[in-house]
């Protein structure tokens, strides 16, 4: 079964608004501000407009499907459909569709709201046989009197993942706009490195009442044939839709909402081959946390407005309207940079043809014993560092790209303190800016005493003297047992004194580390509870009896070297920024939007 394969990683402060606006901001761009508990169905009372049908799949199940139409203009219109576990009704989308001329159906999926059907989440929503529910759904669609015979899909996180699901199993879809959401559900979504999700995972499956599944992907802690049900990466040949793919730096769902786009467009069907747009912001899974450490600049994060381009994007694929939105470049991203200087590189958006947006130079830093991170590889004979994880007192989680706990770009200085399971590593200040765009991988040589354990890696950006903040840029775990792929677990180690090689993926980011800044590496054994502790006995779960204690060694010698792998951006690479950057651009483009909706 296809998957990501294991190896394959194919001034001053005050110039910028307080952290009370930057996070007002994140709140108010749509895409990239979506919460479990709101998304993109937020429930208000259903108008009586709207027509309920309990709409029969293959199997003869019903589901609830909730129909609104525009007033008036017409008798059939194109559709956009989305398809929610968090229930039916009129969202704050209904009215902005059927204004723009689209019928808009909104439905519970099976065993969730009215609808009939075992209580199972995704179960039934891809291309499993006899269970194709997002596909008999547009089936439906394209067969009413109210419908052009022009599909599109819409809805983040859950509701994204119920689009990339359905995509493989019909040709009947003209567009898609999925917002953050996984595109395998082994790496992206339950098992990040071979380590369960625990917070994020039990958290939201626990609010939908889901024990069952719980349980159930549980049983599956290796890549087995049961994620190919969940796979819609390796089903990108047989999409034909065309989408837009949203996603935010400090997002879940990060790394797939990039490998999803990445696979559609150079890999997908007709229809779907080159026609995937990507769009990378700086947020999170909804807003940043309080504790949110970086400051982000309030008119520039705002200048790209993915709604307009869902908008857009919609109207040139459903209603055939020569916008212009397929001329722009595919990909539009954020750089992160320095907060504290109006002068330093990035904190921007900009525009590309590809991601990566430009062929970067791999910049190897070696981990040294004396605490550097290094380009000049080791010389040494023997060098190691060691750190005991004790599972019963495991590294706790601060930042990052979390659900259910706080996340953003967290000053790790706040957890480090006091701790001795971490080791830290940074370069010495830089002299000139570097850019990393692109995928991040930590190389370590290991051992341990345990049979098995686990290995976390953080990519930190560290302020100079003064400010002293140690910004978490990535982050990322590995089993030690899955260090050659998830599909079987290595044969547990017998012996401290055995070395091996393992890989952490830390997923992708794009940021420039200023001047007289320092990249760091921080290393643990555990991030908790993002992820599950390793109990160190080999076992798959921990237990109360099952707990050991583990003594860990990174080496860093010149037969056993250990680094941090960053694609750096060449000096002579030119960048593109996007077209809206500025607040006159931002104005003049509002002032045309209204003047549009004044003219109709």
């Amino acid at each position: 079964m296809p998957q990501r394969d294991a190896r394959r990683r194919t001034e001053q402060r005050g110039l910028f608004p307080r952290r009370s606006e930057t996070m007002s901001i994140i709140h108010t761009t749509r895409s990239l501000t979506l919460i479990l508990a709101l998304l993109s169905t937020f429930l208000i009372a259903c108008p009586s407009n709207s027509q309920l049908s309990m709409v029969a799949m293959q199997d003869g199940v019903r589901l609830a499907t909730e129909v609104y139409l525009p007033k008036g203009g017409g008798d059939a219109f194109p559709t956009i459909l989305l398809r929610s576990p968090y229930g039916r009704g009129e969202s704050s989308q209904a009215k902005e569709y059927t204004k723009r001329g689209y019928a808009y159906v909104i439905q519970d999926v099976r065993g969730f709201g009215d609808s009939e059907g075992e209580h199972r989440v995704f179960y039934a929503d891809g291309w499993r046989e006899g269970f194709s529910d997002g596909a008999d759904t547009v089936d439906w669609i394209t067969r009413q009197p109210w419908c052009d015979g022009h599909v599109g899909t819409a809805g983040g996180s859950a509701l994204g993942i119920t689009q990339a699901l359905l995509a493989p199993a019909t040709d009947k879809v003209g567009s898609q706009s999925i917002d953050v959401a996984a595109s395998q559900f082994y790496g992206d979504l339950a098992y990040q490195g071979g380590v369960w999700r625990k917070s994020m995972c039990e958290g939201w499956l626990a609010m939908l009442k889901l024990d069952t599944t719980e349980s159930t992907w549980k049983q599956h802690t290796v890549l087995d044939d049961f994620w190919g049900y969940y796979d819609a990466e390796a089903k990108a040949p047989e999409v034909t839709a065309p989408a837009i793919h949203a996603g935010g730096w400090y997002d879940i769902f990060q790394q797939g909402t990039i490998d999803h786009f990445i696979a559609r467009q150079n890999h997908g069907g007709p229809g779907a081959k080159g026609n995937q747009r990507l769009i990378m912001g700086p947020g999170a899974h909804g807003t940043y946390s309080k504790e949110a450490a970086l400051r982000l600049p309030l008119l520039r994060a705002a200048a790209v407005r993915v709604s307009h381009h869902h908008q857009a994007f919609q109207d040139y694929w459903l209603k055939g309207r020569d916008n212009g939105i397929m001329d722009l470049p595919a990909v539009y991203y954020w750089t992160f940079g320095d907060d504290t200087s109006r002068d330093a590189p990035g904190m921007e958006w900009r525009v590309a043809d590809t991601w990566p947006p430009f062929a970067t130079q791999e910049l190897a830093l070696f981990l040294t014993q004396d605490g550097l991170l290094t380009a000049l590889s080791p010389t040494a004979q023997e060098a190691s560092r060691s750190f005991t994880y004790d599972p019963a007192d495991p590294f706790p989680t601060y930042g990052g790209n979390n659900l259910l706990l706080p996340s953003g770009p967290f000053d790790q200085r706040e957890v480090n303190e006091g701790r001795t399971d971490i080791l830290t590593f940074a370069t010495e200040p830089l002299t000139k800016p570097i850019e990393i765009t692109g995928h991040v991988f930590v190389h370590l040589a290991i051992s341990t005493n345990a049979p098995d354990t686990d290995f976390t890696a953080k990519l930190i950006d560290v302020y100079p003297a003064g400010d002293d903040r140690e910004i978490l840029v990535l982050d990322g775990i590995q089993r030690v047992k899955f260090r050659h792929g998830f599909e079987e677990p290595e044969p547990l180690l017998t012996s401290a004194e055995e070395i091996v090689s393992v890989e952490i993926d830390l997923w992708s980011t794009s940021w420039i580390f200023n001047t007289n800044h320092r990249i760091g590496l921080h290393v643990s054994s555990s991030n908790y509870p993002r992820f599950e502790k390793n109990p160190n006995s080999g076992d798959d779960w921990p237990t109360e009896d099952n707990l050991h204690a583990a003594h860990n060694t990174i080496h860093m010698s010149e037969s056993h070297p250990s680094a941090l792998i960053l694609p750096m951006k060449p000096d002579e690479q030119e960048v593109r920024l996007a077209t809206i950057m500025n607040p006159e651009d931002l104005r003049k483009a509002r002032l045309e939007r209204q003047a549009e909706e004044d003219a109709r």
